[in-house]
C-alpha cells in the first residue's frame, strides 16, 4: 500500500492502526512517508487514549497468542508480563490514585525518581491520562540535586523508592510547593502495587489534552549555571517518536525491544514507551542496576529479544568478550545513540555477531535528528542522514550554510514555528530558549560536517558539556562541588578521552596553600569521594591533575578549551 497524497500525522496514526490489525507490511519508505506527511498535528492528542487503548482493543480482537506489552525481569527469578489490556487496566487505577489520594490535577507537576521497575511505566501512562506533567529523575541524584529540582519545578508530588525515601525526607520539608510523597517498595515485589491499586477504581476517563499541552519536563545540564528544564508536549513526544519506532527501530508487533536507557533520560521515553508501543511491540526490561556485560550477553541468549538499543559505552564493553561463544536467541537489529560510536567497535561487533549497529543522533530538546536506517548504507563513524522532517545543515557563526566537508555548527532549519518534534521551551528561561536560534536555524551546540552524500560527521561539542557513558555532565556542577572542599582554591573541569566511556570528567585543581604538601594520590581519592557525596556519583572526576594555575583570558575567564585541547591532543 502506497500513500496516494499528502497525509497529516493524524491520518498516518489511523493508517498504522488500521493496518496493524492484520499486520500487513507497509511498503512505503521512511522518506516517502514523512515527505508526504504534512507538518501538522491534530489539535488534540493523548498517547494513552489514542494509541495504547487502541492497541488494547486491537490485541483483544486478535486471534492467537501475541507478545506482551511489557516484559520485566530482575535477573533474580522475578518476572512480570502485562498485556496492553492489563497495562490499560492498571494505569487507569494509578491515574485514579494520582487524582484521588495525591490530589493532583491536570498541569500539576510530579517528580518521579524510580529505577527500571514496572511502576515507572504505569506512572508514565497515568500521568498522560490525568494531564499531570511528569519529571523523571535519576536514582543517583543526591539530596542537593533533589532539593534543587523540587524548588525549580514547583513539583507538588514526588514519587520514589523506599531506598531513596530518607534522602527525600531530608529536603522535602524545605520545599514549600511539595504536598505529597509516595513511596514504592523495591524489596517486596509481590506486594509492590498494593499502595497504588488497592482502593482505586479501574475506570478512568482520560483527560482531553491538546497536542501543545506540556507533558514532561527533563532536567539537562549545561556549561554554566544549574540544570535547565526542557519541556516537551503531547505532540512532540507522542507524535514525534511515531515513525522512529517503525523505521529506525524497525519494529513490528512481533518484535521485542530491549532499550537499556536509564528511566531519567529522554531515550527511555523514546525507546521504552513511544517508539515501540506506537508499533504494538513488546518492551523488554531488565532491572539491572548497573551495566553488566556478561549478564547482558546471557540475557540475550535466554530471552527472545529481537532488537537491542544501548549506549556506545555498552558496546565497547561487550566487544571485550568473545562474542562467538554466545548464541543470541532472536537478536536481529542493534541500535545505539547518546554519544559517538567508534568505527572499530562497530566492526568488531559485526565480525563476531554478523549484525550491524545502527547509530542515531538526537538531543533532549529535539528528539532524533539523524540516523542510520536499513534503507541507507552505513558509513562507519558517521551519524547517518538527517531525519526527513528535519532540514539539517552545517552553518558558520553568521548562520550561513557551509559547503560539504567544512566543519561548523550542526543546525536545523526552522520556519516561523518550530517543528512539532521540538521541545516547547526551557521553563522559566526565555533568554536561554531564544539563544538557541541563529538566523533561520536552531543550533544544536554540536560541531560537525556533512559529506556530499548528506551524511553527518560528528566533530565534538561547541560548548563544554561532557557526555560520559551517555550521561550529560555540566562542568559547572563539578567545579561547584569541588570548590566546597577546603583543599580546592580553584578548579576547571573538561572532558578527557577514555577507551570505554568515550570521555570522562577530568578536573584541573589549584590547591589551597595549606594542602600543597599533602600526598597527591590520597588527596585525589578524597576529592573524588567528596564529589560523589555532594552530587550524582556518575559525575565525579575520574581524573584529577593538580596545577599551579589555570589558563585564563585577560578578563579572568578560564580557558577550558585550552585544557580540553591539551587532553585530546594526547590521543
Amino acid at each position: 500500500m502506497l500513500l496516494q497524497s499528502s497525509w497529516s500525522i493524524h491520518t498516518l496514526c489511523r493508517l498504522f492502526h488500521q493496518y496493524h490489525k492484520t499486520f500487513a507490511p507497509l511498503n512505503f519508505s521512511y522518506y516517502e512517508a514523512i515527505s508526504r506527511c504534512e507538518q501538522e498535528v491534530p489539535k488534540y492528542f493523548n498517547f494513552a487514549s489514542d494509541v495504547l487503548d487502541k492497541w488494547s482493543q486491537i490485541k483483544k480482537e486478535q486471534k492467537g497468542p501475541s507478545n506482551p506489552a511489557l516484559w520485566w525481569i530482575n535477573g533474580k527469578g522475578d518476572e512480570i508480563k502485562w498485556s496492553f489490556e492489563e497495562l490499560g487496566f492498571l494505569s487507569q487505577k494509578v491515574a485514579n490514585m494520582l487524582s484521588g489520594p495525591c490530589s493532583l490535577e491536570s498541569g500539576d507537576r510530579v517528580l518521579v525518581i524510580l529505577p527500571r521497575i514496572p511502576e515507572w511505566w504505569l506512572l508514565s501512562i497515568a500521568c498522560m491520562r490525568t494531564g499531570v506533567i511528569i519529571i523523571p529523575g535519576s536514582t543517583q541524584l543526591t539530596a542537593q540535586d533533589i532539593y534543587y529540582r523540587l524548588l525549580a519545578s514547583k513539583a507538588k508530588c514526588i514519587i520514589t523508592t523506599d531506598v531513596l525515601a530518607p534522602v527525600v525526607d531530608s529536603v522535602a520539608s524545605k520545599s514549600q510547593f511539595l504536598k505529597t510523597k509516595v513511596i514504592v517498595s523495591e524489596s517486596r515485589r509481590d506486594n509492590n502495587l498494593s499502595f497504588l491499586v488497592r482502593a482505586a477504581s479501574a475506570i478512568h476517563n482520560c483527560v482531553k489534552t491538546k497536542s501543545q499541552d506540556p507533558m514532561a519536563i527533563y532536567f539537562t545540564s549545561g556549561t554554566t549555571g544549574s540544570p535547565k528544564m526542557v519541556e516537551h508536549s503531547y505532540g512532540s513526544f507522542g507524535l514525534g517518536f511515531f515513525l522512529l519506532g517503525r523505521y529506525w527501530m524497525d519494529l513490528t508487533p512481533s518484535d521485542i525491544l530491549w532499550n537499556m536507557s536509564d528511566t531519567a533520560w529522554v531515550k527511555a521515553a523514546a525507546g521504552s514507551i513511544f517508539g515501540p508501543w506506537f508499533q504494538g511491540s513488546c518492551v523488554f526490561i531488565h532491572a539491572m542496576p548497573q551495566f553488566d556485560a556478561r549478564e547482558t550477553l546471557n540475557t540475550l541468549c535466554r530471552y527472545p529479544v529481537t532488537t537491542l538499543c544501548t549506549a556506545p559505552t555498552a558496546y565497547r564493553m561487550l566487544v571485550q568478550h568473545d562474542l562467538t561463544r554466545y548464541a543470541f536467541k532472536a537478536l536481529k537489529h542493534c541500535l545505539t545513540a547518546g554519544e559517538p560510536l567508534n568505527p572499530d567497535v562497530m566492526a568488531q561487533w559485526k565480525s563476531q555477531t554478523g549484525l550491524n549497529i545502527y547509530e542515531g543522533y538526537g538531543q533532549t530538546e529535539i528528539g532524533m535528528a539523524c540516523a542510520n536506517t536499513k534503507e541507507t548504507k552505513i558509513k562507519p563513524g558517521s551519524l547517518g542522514k538527517a531525519a526527513p522532517h528535519y532540514d539539517i545543515q552545517i552553518i558558520d557563526e553568521n548562520g550561513s550554510v557551509l559547503p560539504p566537508g567544512k566543519e561548523g555548527d550542526i543546525a536545523i532549519k526552522v520556519d516561523a514555528k518550530w517543528p512539532f518534534t521540538f521541545f516547547t521551551r526551557y521553563v522559566d528561561d526565555p533568554v536561554k530558549t531564544a539563544s538557541t536560534i541563529r538566523g533561520n536555524f536552531y543550533v544544536t551546540g554540536d560541531r560537525g560536517s556533512m559529506d556530499e552524500d548528506g551524511y553527518i560527521w560528528f566533530m565534538g561539542r561547541s560548548d563544554d558539556v561532557i557526555i560520559s557513558s551517555g550521561y550529560r555532565i555540566g562542568p559547572f556542577e563539578i567545579e561547584s562541588a569541588l570548590i566546597e572542599h577546603p583543599a580546592v582554591a580553584e578548579s576547571a573541569v573538561v572532558s578527557s578521552p577514555d577507551p570505554i566511556r568515550g570521555e570522562v570528567v577530568k578536573a584541573f585543581v589549584v590547591l589551597s596553600p595549606s594542602f600543597k604538601s599533602q600526598d597527591p594520590k590520597k588527596l585525589t581519592r578524597e576529592l573524588q569521594d567528596y564529589v560523589r557525596k555532594v552530587t550524582a556519583p556518575y559525575k565525579y572526576p575520574r581524573k584529577i591533575e593538580f596545577v599551579q594555575q589555570l589558563p585564563k583570558t585577560i578578563s579572568g575567564k578560564i580557558r577550558r578549551n585550552e585544557l580540553k585541547n591539551k587532553e585530546w591532543r594526547k590521543t
